[in-house]
């Protein structure tokens, strides 16, 4: 057997299984994500075996992206454990058949309790879906098993149809990277998002004035090595910049630079930020506007650092 070959098929097989369930999602979604939007508890998922390794993950991809969720084993769910459900809570039970026992067997007490039921199966016709106020296909018409037996494109499918709930529920909640931080608070991950731009930001300012001579404006620029330097007027504001490409521009434009002052050609105005904004915040900003540099301010508009994407760069993949 070619093990390369045969993988690739695999792959291939999945795929093409992946492509036409993504044909069959309709409107059923959109009350799906709406219900869970609305819920007043939390999501509870349910599954048992293959698919409730599937289902763990899927939980806490939710919670982790803004939308309260806990997994519970169907079969522990029987012996105690539906002592965490709520008459307000959603729960999704999984089952690619729609026929497990131990999923079937705790739909009387769900209901008992109150809350409402959202099924996710390969089969719409089964059992499950007959009990669910909702109802996620996520059937599949052939497994990669050869032998048709375990389960791997249907848990394969059932595993991207929850990533497709947990982004449609975390843009609809308009969940943002500070809000994904104040879920992932350890390592390095958390330290990234939750940082701001005062933790990282270099105090030493590039300073000229507008009567700055051209070349103590590039002594200014390439000393304190930031690609640019703000423009100071009489009354020791900040009134403009001058980068790397405004002096490339001012040496193809004018004929005589001895004279020339920082006031002829500098760049009027300059994009900055509050020093307590998140770093995710200043990175988009610079990706926006298509710059490397932002003058860091705080009170009074007043400018106390520069803040380089360098910076974050080497924040973002500190070296070990």
């Amino acid at each position: 057997m070619d093990a390369v070959k045969r993988s690739k098929e695999i792959f291939e097989q999945e795929i093409n299984e992946l492509q036409k369930l993504s044909n069959k999602i309709g409107e059923e979604m959109n009350a799906v994500v709406e219900m869970i939007y609305a819920c007043k508890g939390k999501l509870v998922i349910m599954g048992i075996g293959k698919t409730g390794i599937i289902g763990h993950k899927i939980a806490s991809s939710l919670a982790s992206t803004g939308t309260p969720t806990i997994f519970i084993n169907a079969a522990e769910a029987m012996h105690g454990d539906l002592g965490m459900i709520a008459k307000n809570d959603i729960v999704l039970l999984i089952s690619n058949s729609g026929s497990s026992s131990e999923i079937i067997n705790v739909i009387a007490p769900l209901k008992k309790i109150g809350c409402r039921l959202i099924a996710m199966t390969g089969n719409p016709g089964s059992p499950l879906a007959n009990e669910a106020e909702l109802v996620i296909n996520v059937g599949v018409e052939k497994e990669a098993c050869p032998l048709g037996l375990a389960p791997t494109t249907s848990t394969t499918a059932t595993l991207v149809m929850g990533d497709a709930l947990s982004i449609c529920l975390m843009e609809r909640r308009n969940f943002k990277a500070e809000n994904y931080g104040l879920y992932h608070p350890g390592g390095a991950l958390g330290r990234q998002l939750l940082s701001r731009v005062k933790d990282e930001m270099t105090s030493g300012i590039p300073k000229v004035y507008e009567n700055t001579l051209f070349k103590d404006v590039i002594y200014e620029v390439s000393n304190k090595r930031l690609g640019m330097t703000l423009v100071y007027n009489a009354d020791n504001k900040a009134v403009g910049i001058i980068t790397d490409g405004d002096i490339r521009r001012a040496i193809q434009k004018f004929d005589e630079l001895k004279h020339l002052q920082a006031c002829d050609f500098m760049t009027k105005g300059f994009k900055k930020i509050d020093a307590n904004e998140l770093l995710t915040e200043a990175l988009e900003m610079m990706d926006v506007n298509k710059i490397t540099t932002l003058a860091v301010t705080e009170q009074n508009d007043e400018v106390v650092g520069i803040l380089s994407i360098h910076s974050i760069i080497d924040f973002r993949n500190p070296v070990h």
